[in-house]
């Protein structure tokens, strides 16, 4: 089972999260809002996408590349928490 089904529920309540993000922004823009107030909104909107996008990286290099679940004593393990690391800190 990929682990996009796994854990379906949990993306799919972040994206509708953000889809609420986004039509904030719609509104924010129909109602003439102040630019600085429309700039954090769309902050908000990336950091939402970020956290999304680095939660299916996550589970796809724990799911993908590494074939199984490393002992934590194990260097893979290390590396693998390191690489999740990275891309964590990248998409922030």
């Amino acid at each position: 089972m990929a682990h996009t089904v796994r854990n379906r529920t949990k993306l799919v309540n972040r994206l509708r999260r953000l889809r609420g993000q986004v039509e904030s922004v719609e509104r924010a823009l129909n109602e003439d809002a102040d630019c600085g107030r429309i700039m954090q909104l769309l902050a908000a909107c990336r950091g939402a996408v970020s956290s999304l996008l680095a939660e299916v990286v996550k589970d796809h290099i724990r799911e993908h590349l590494v074939a199984r679940r490393p002992r934590a004593s194990e260097p893979r393990a290390e590396a693998t928490d390191e690489l999740i690391d990275v891309v964590q800190s990248y998409f922030k």
